[in-house]
This record gives structure tokens, sequence and C-alpha cells, in this order.
């Protein structure tokens, strides 16, 4: 094929693809924001925030994960316009969205009397431990707009879901500028602070969801044809089948990290804080892949519903493009500002030198992430989901973390060794994620 024939698909999916990547930079900002604020408060308070992101991530992501299913079933009925049917699957999908948050916020609860037995720092557990419960009671929330958005992403609008981020993102930068210093009369509360601001903005998600979809006529038209004849045990397990072995997957990438954050923590805190600040630099541009990813997803069910076979592999095809083109830039970045970054973070000189190197690896393992990322949304699309699980638990699980911890202690590499283990997993899931997919593929033309 001829670049010129790309074009088109490059538009469409970029059209797709930038709210979701403005809606993920957006929330990696908040992170980003957060981390430079709390870490400018303390060093303590920075390890804090990352200790307790760490477990909260863990069971977040799983149940994140878990509703991404809603986004290729809906988008193959409503390519079909099967009306009913895609009012079924959001009716289904807020009863499940609200057992899952239940449930996954007494599983986290019931790790916070923990905290004190995972080998850090006992001043880092005393100031994690009240942020981390903020977190907590924030989930529910989140989880509600979660589900809004893969909705909405299903019908192919990433716009709404879009401008409620920048507005809460907003809300939650100046509450964390008024919690973790102390500003109009209240004292300073440091990573508290920033998890009550998370709390505020996280409820709000949701609500903003209710003006738009009674604005327009064709949304609103989902909400009222609800009825209690529409609860259905056969779409809450067609979600399940298909969400939660996205969320195992999303889940041991995850684990991978959350390992490598307690892991890194039994070095000292500066070296956890410094595993921080790589960390927070590399989800930036994870949540820009993941923009670019959950495009794909959209793209490819939609013509999968339409068995448009040419302009599924065409769409497919331009996201490994753009995805190659996006995180280039990226790790030039990283690499380049590598000894300029950290001075964002922290002023603590033994933070700073061990975190400029780790951003050499943060790079350096871009490329893997974005195709990971994109061949995951091509599988999602076609509802591809058990075998991608399996890939993620052989990668991360059973290669990464040993990897990792040989390299880091017996091999004495330090926190290095870790992102050493993190390029060999994330480039073994990508060329498994994309040959399934493209075995796939031929079977189905």
């Amino acid at each position: 094929m001829a670049f010129r024939d790309y074009i088109p698909y490059y538009k469409r999916n970029l059209k797709v693809a930038f709210p979701v990547m403005l809606t993920q930079l957006g929330a990696a900002l908040v992170g980003f924001a957060d981390s430079i604020m709390v870490g400018h408060y303390s060093t303590t308070d920075l390890a804090a925030v990352s200790f307790a992101n760490g477990v909260f991530f863990t069971f977040m992501v799983f149940s994140m994960g878990a509703l991404m299913g809603i986004t290729p079933l809906t988008g193959y009925a409503f390519v079909r316009k099967e009306q009913e049917r895609v009012a079924t699957l959001l009716q289904n999908g807020l009863l499940f969205t609200l057992l899952l948050g239940v449930l996954t916020s007494s599983v986290i609860g019931l790790l916070v009397p923990m905290l004190p037995m995972m080998g850090q720092d006992p001043d880092v557990v005393r100031v994690a431990t009240p942020y981390l419960i903020t977190r907590i009671a924030g989930l529910l929330p989140f989880l509600l707009y979660i589900v809004c958005k893969q909705f909405f992403e299903g019908l192919g609008n990433t716009t709404v879901a879009m401008v409620i981020s920048i507005i809460t993102n907003v809300v939650n930068v100046l509450l964390n500028w008024v919690f973790i210093y102390g500003h109009w009369g209240l004292p300073p509360m440091g990573a508290y602070g920033a998890g009550l601001a998370s709390l505020i903005a996280t409820g709000l998600m949701p609500v903003l969801f209710i003006g738009p979809m009674w604005w327009r006529r064709e949304w609103r038209e989902y909400v009222l044809l609800f009825s209690t004849r529409l609860f259905s045990r056969a779409t809450l397990r067609q979600l399940m089948k298909v969400g939660f072995p996205i969320g195992l997957q999303t889940t041991m990438e995850t684990i991978l990290f959350t390992l490598s954050f307690i892991m890194v923590g039994w070095i000292s805190k500066e070296a956890l804080a410094a595993h921080h600040i790589a960390n927070n630099i590399a989800d930036c541009a994870f949540l820009l892949s993941l923009g670019v990813g959950s495009a794909t997803t959209i793209r490819v069910s939609h013509q999968y519903g339409l068995r448009d076979w040419h302009a599924l592999r065409m769409a497919s095809r331009a996201s490994i493009h753009l995805i190659l083109l996006m995180n280039t830039i990226g790790a030039s970045l990283m690499i380049g500002l590598r000894n300029y970054i950290p001075y964002l973070y922290s002023d603590d000189p033994v933070v700073i030198a061990i975190a400029s190197p780790l951003l050499v690896y943060a790079g350096l393992f871009q490329y893997a992430d974005g195709l990971q990322c994109v061949g995951a949304g091509m599988l999602r699309g076609v509802t591809d989901v058990r075998r991608p699980m399996l890939y993620s638990i052989l990668s991360y699980g059973v290669i990464a973390l040993p990897l990792g911890y040989v390299l880091m202690f017996p091999l004495g590499l330090g926190v290095e060794g870790m992102w050493i283990s993190f390029i060999v997993a994330l480039t073994l899931v990508a060329i498994l994620f994309l040959t399934r997919y493209y075995r796939r593929l031929n079977r189905l033309t």
C-alpha cells in the first residue's frame, strides 16, 4: 500500500484517538502534578504516594479493565443499529459496575491494616495509610465514570469523556494546591491532601455525564428504554466473559509495576522516590499509547460489526504507524531531558542521581509498550480476550518478576535491573499480541 492510501485511515483513527489521548493525558498530568506538589512537600510523602498507589492501582486497573468489555460489545451493536441491545448493555453495565466497585473497595480496605507488613519505611507507611483510604473512597464514582466513558466510546464518541476529564483535572490540581500546602485557611496536609483532592474530583466525574446523556436525543433514548425486563443475566455474563480477561490482562502488567515498587522500597526510600519519578514520566507516554489502543478497539469493533475486512486491516496498520511515530518522539524527550526532568519532582540530590539513568530505560521501552497497547486494542475489537490474558500472565508474572528480582539483588544492578525486566516483558507481550491478532484476522477473512 502507498502512503496516500493510509491517509484517510490516519485521519479517522486520530479523530477517534485524539480526545481519548487528551483524556488519558489529562489523567497523567494530574498524577504528574500530584507527584510534583507532594515531592516538593517532602520525599517521605512522595514515597508514600508511590507506595499507596502501587497497592491501589493493582485493583483499580483490574476493575477498569473489566469494564472495557462494554466498548467492543456496544460498538458491534451500535453499527448494526440494535438500539435495545445498546440500552441493555448500558443498563447491565451500570449494575455490573456497582457490584464490581463495592467488591473491589472492600478488598482494598482489607489490605490497609497489612501495609506495615510490606517491608516499607515506617514513616512511609504512616503517611500512606490515610492517603490510601481517600483513594478507596473515590473508587466507585471513578468506576461509574469509566463505564460511561467506555459506553460512549462504543458509540464512537470520545469527546464527552475528554471534556469531563479536563474539568475535573483542573478541579483536582486546584484542590491539590489548597490541601497539600495549606491555603485558604487550611493546614498543610501533604499526601493526605492530595488524596482528598482526588476524592472530590472523582466524585464529580460520573455526575457530569448526566448532562450530555440527557441533552442529546439519541443518547437519551437509550436511558428511556431502561426497564426491569432489560436486566439480563446473559448480558451480565457476557460483560464478565469479555471484561474479566481484559481486567486480568491489564492487572498482570499492573502487578508487575506494583511489586516493583515494593521491591525497590527494600533498597531505600530515595530509590523508591526515583523509581516513582521514572514511572510517572513513562505513564504519561503510556496513557497516550492507551488512547491510541482504545481508538483502535473502537475502529476495529465497528469494522468487525460491518464485516469490512479491508477497512479493518487498514485501520489496524494505521494505528501501528501512529504509535511508532508518537513513541519515537516520547522516547527522544525522555532520554534527551533525563538530567533535567527529575528536578521537577525533587530537590534531593540522591533521588535525582538515581532517577536520571532510569529515564533512559523508560524511553527505550516506549516502542514495546506502545505496540502492546495497540495489539491489545486490536484483539479487544474482535473480542479475542482470553489468549492475551494468558500471554500477559506468562510475560509479566512468569518471566518479568523473577528476572527483575535476580537483576536487582543477586546480580547487584539495583533499580536499573527492574527496568531491564520491564523492557524484556513488554517486548515479548507486544510480539505475542500482534502475532495473535494477524493470525486471527487471516482466519476471519
